[in-house]
């Protein structure tokens, strides 16, 4: 989870569209050209023939048909962003970019079609010689498989492609991941800064240059820069964090490095990342809700919904940390660890405000709150007592009956009573 920042940002080229489809474009050009000079190496029966024609006639038709179907999955791919961007969240567009069933489509139409493209052209200056020929055919057919597979499996995304149910399934992957991510390291490595609102005596703050979100903190550079300089860095920041100029990064504890090496750390950008910031995607699921309680939308479904995959990364975030501590890998480097409250608050008080006039949402969020309290009791339930008591006085202020309110202030005392009985 922590490695460095070069291959923090390999991966975030990997992801990019254009990366894999470059990729697929080079593997066909380069097998179209690679059957000139096979029949160096391995020589077919003269039995087996293949006219010129019939592979002149294939390629056109593999050349023609393929053009038409990426331009025409561009235009559904787009189409499918604009849906997410105003259905679900634009913050949510990211990962449906990053989709790889779409990306492996495109690269594999587009790469099919430049074969081909390049075939027809090797082809009619009498680059392929009869042996050459038979490698080309082969080759074809195998592209023709290919690409066969690649549509079936195209065709049946597309069904789904930019819904919300999908568009929200891909929000709470991303999610998962970086709770296990940030829950098997929770300092992310390094030593745990148990009350960082207290900071080390002698120590000098490292301020920021730039104005931003805190994307990634490479950690291994940090520990080699203060292992270097016999130091210790403190980390006032973390990930997801919106930082400005001349706000402290960080903090130094013995003789001070070179600032910029510090700061080159820290990838600060436009946006928020969901890679080392499970926050991010709480933050996305509560938009996801909170746009589907709006009265243009109306639909309960999704925000109750949303509720559920919340409970379930947040228990998982629960297991695992429970589960003992990993070992330190940063001898030198100090992070506080994410405060359960924060956790809570960036997920269920926006519903809790924006469905306060909803009495299923009500329900279901008193229901999730004492389920999250219940299973990990010594972690969630302060959190969870503070949030179900915050989302009862909002519901009691709306119109509901006395049986209504009865009914949800039953609820939210079963949430508060396990710390009473605790």
């Amino acid at each position: 989870m922590t490695g460095s920042k070069w291959q923090w940002l390999l991966k975030q080229m990997t992801r990019k569209l254009w990366v894999r489809t470059s990729l697929y474009a080079l593997l066909a050009v380069a097998t179209a050209l690679i059957s000139i000079v096979l029949n160096q190496f391995i020589t077919l029966p003269p039995a087996i023939n293949v006219s010129k024609d019939l592979l002149n006639n294939i390629l056109n038709i593999l050349a023609t048909s393929m053009l038409a179907v990426t331009t025409f999955s561009l235009n559904i791919m787009v189409s499918a962003y604009s849906a997410a961007s105003a259905g679900v969240t634009p913050r949510a567009t990211k990962l449906l970019m990053e989709d790889s069933t779409t990306q492996n489509a495109l690269a594999t139409f587009l790469g099919s079609f430049l074969f081909s493209l390049v075939g027809i052209i090797a082809l009619g200056i009498g680059a392929y010689h009869q042996q050459a020929q038979i490698y080309l055919f082969i080759v074809t057919i195998a592209v023709i498989v290919m690409i066969i597979l690649t549509l079936l499996r195209w065709i049946q995304h597309l069904s789904v492609l930019g819904r919300v149910s999908e568009t929200t399934s891909y929000v709470e992957q991303a999610l998962l991941d970086a709770i296990r991510k940030r829950g098997r390291e929770r300092w992310l490595g390094a030593h745990p800064w148990s009350h960082p609102e207290h900071k080390p005596r002698g120590s000098k703050p490292i301020f920021s240059q730039e104005i931003g979100y805190l994307q990634h903190v490479d950690m291994h550079h940090l520990d080699s820069i203060a292992e270097a300089n016999q130091c210790t860095i403190y980390l006032e920041r973390q990930p997801g964090s919106f930082v400005y100029v001349s706000q402290p990064l960080a903090w130094v504890c013995g003789a001070l490095p070179d600032e910029n090496e510090i700061t080159a750390a820290f990838t600060i950008r436009t946006e928020r990342s969901y890679d080392q910031d499970p926050r991010f995607g709480l933050v996305v699921m509560a938009e996801i809700a909170s746009r589907a309680l709006s009265p243009a939308v109306n639909d309960n479904g999704t925000a109750i919904d949303v509720l559920g995959r919340s409970v379930r990364a947040l228990s998982l975030w629960g297991e695992l940390l429970s589960e003992p501590p990993t070992k330190t890998r940063y001898p030198r480097l100090f992070v506080p660890a994410l405060s359960c409250q924060d956790l809570f608050d960036d997920v269920f008080l926006p519903i809790a405000h924006d469905g306060a006039a909803q009495l299923q949402i009500q329900i279901r969020l008193q229901k999730a709150l004492l389920a999250l309290s219940s299973m990990h009791p010594k972690l969630f339930l302060s959190p969870a007592t503070k949030l179900s008591e915050k989302a009862l006085a909002l519901s009691l202020s709306q119109h509901y009956t006395e049986d209504e309110k009865h009914q949800l202030s039953h609820l939210s005392n079963l949430v508060t009573d396990q710390k009473a009985n605790g």
